[in-house]
């Protein structure tokens, strides 16, 4: 007579994705796919027989590695709570679902003591009684050996653990947790603008140009004290260290999004409302009767009262504006803002959320600037830096724009609406 039915296995949503992806990817060593596929059909409700029977294999086997799971699910449940990230959890997977130590020289660590020493390693060293701000390999060894974990262990073995489990604790990146006041305001914008790229050849051909602006300040007219040693086979180019600093510049820059150039680049000593108001008029002179839609993002320059009156001039508005920071138009930046989205004017502005300026195509193309000439480059005077960056336009204008291909692929990144499920 059979036993009952085990309890379906509890998976944290991250949990089933990571081993929804080994159970498919072709690259996932076959023991290591199956036995991903025996959790998620055990979470699914499936008895030890049923999945025998459907994975072709003995049951023993199925009940083998189901209960090394549950045994293991404590770890990976302290690692979600730590937010660790998708590829150390899935480490940890991969670590739970290996084999067991096999005839031979002894595995010096199990793998239960290899998940413990990576949960260690993602957890804040303050929580452990230790003022810093995170783990050194020395550190490590101590607290697993003060918890209990092993008895003993090498710094060059946690090194190693850390390196296979694509760990860094030394290395730290920069990330804004930006809360949107109004998240669907915020998701309707974003669609919007990636909208309008997807649309910018259709827009080219009935005379609107779409462009992305903004200003690339403090870029710095460094001349080297030496000139750079060429590279040579097997030696690198040597760039001098000591450098004479000669001042600043800011450039204010529009990609044409349909057609991937620069149009009428500004750079100066400033970047003031003026500066501003002035350069977007400059680009607007090249072809004075078209529609223009400027992507830009909320710097205070970008609705300024000289931009409003700009535009009012160009688009035959002859309304009273109002006084700045008293009536009207020119009341407040909301007011001004308002009016300069406007798009029912030949002149329009489309403003990126707060702290998403990265929807702003204009920064993958500084990006450009910094790698090809910035970087390396050699400038004796702000003369010479304004002459190199704008003959640097002109010759990527001539041979390496390109339109950007919004048909195939409208947008470099993804987004999930819907918050995680358990």
């Amino acid at each position: 007579m059979p036993g009952p039915r085990p309890q379906p296995l509890t998976l944290k949503h991250q949990h089933r994705v990571i081993l929804k992806q080994l159970s498919r990817r072709r690259k996932t060593p076959k023991g290591l796919a199956q036995r991903a596929q025996i959790i998620l059909l055990a979470n699914e409700g499936w008895n030890n027989s049923e999945i025998a029977e459907h994975l072709t294999i003995n049951r023993n086997t199925v009940i083998r590695w189901r209960q090394r799971w549950q045994n293991h699910s404590p770890q990976l449940l302290a690692a979600l709570a730590a937010n660790v990230t998708k590829r150390v959890q899935q480490q940890m997977i991969k670590v739970i679902l290996s084999d067991a130590p096999r005839p031979g020289t002894p595995v010096g660590f199990t793998a239960e003591q290899r998940v413990q020493i990576i949960a260690l390693a993602c957890e804040n060293p303050k929580d452990s009684g230790r003022p810093v701000s995170h783990w050194s390999p020395r550190e490590l060894v101590d607290e697993v050996v003060k918890r209990g974990i092993a008895e003993t262990i090498s710094e060059r073995t946690v090194r190693r653990m850390l390196d296979e489990a694509d760990l860094k604790p030394h290395r730290v990146k920069y990330w804004l947790n930006h809360t949107p006041d109004d998240p669907g305001a915020f998701w309707q914008t974003a669609e919007h603008i990636c909208s309008l790229y997807q649309r910018a050849p259709a827009l080219q051909s009935i005379d609107t140009h779409l462009i992305s602006t903004d200003e690339m300040t403090s870029i710095q007219a460094l001349e080297r004290l030496h000139p750079s040693v060429p590279m040579a086979s097997g030696q690198l180019e040597r760039q001098e260290f000591e450098y004479t600093r000669h001042g600043t510049r800011a450039l204010i820059a529009s990609l044409d999004v349909a057609l991937g150039t620069l149009v009428a680049p500004t750079i100066g000593p400033t970047r003031t409302e003026i500066d501003f108001a002035t350069h977007i008029e400059t680009v607007i002179e090249t072809n004075p009767t078209h529609l223009w839609i400027f992507i830009v993002d909320q710097l205070n320059t970008h609705q300024s009262e000289s931009l409003v009156r700009l535009v009012a001039k160009l688009c035959d508005i002859n309304d009273d504006l109002g006084i700045k920071g008293k009536s009207g138009i020119l009341k407040s930046m909301k007011t001004r803002k308002t009016f300069l989205e406007d798009p029912a004017h030949r002149i329009q502005f489309v403003y990126t959320p707060k702290h998403s300026s990265w929807l702003n195509q204009i920064e993958l193309w500084f990006s450009i600037l910094m790698r090809r000439l910035l970087k390396r480059g050699n400038f004796t005077s702000v003369d010479d830096l304004s002459e190199q960056v704008l003959a640097f336009i002109n010759y990527f204008n001539r041979t390496l724009a390109k339109p950007f291909n919004w048909k195939y692929k409208p947008c470099c990144w993804t987004y999930d609406k819907t918050p995680l499920a358990d």
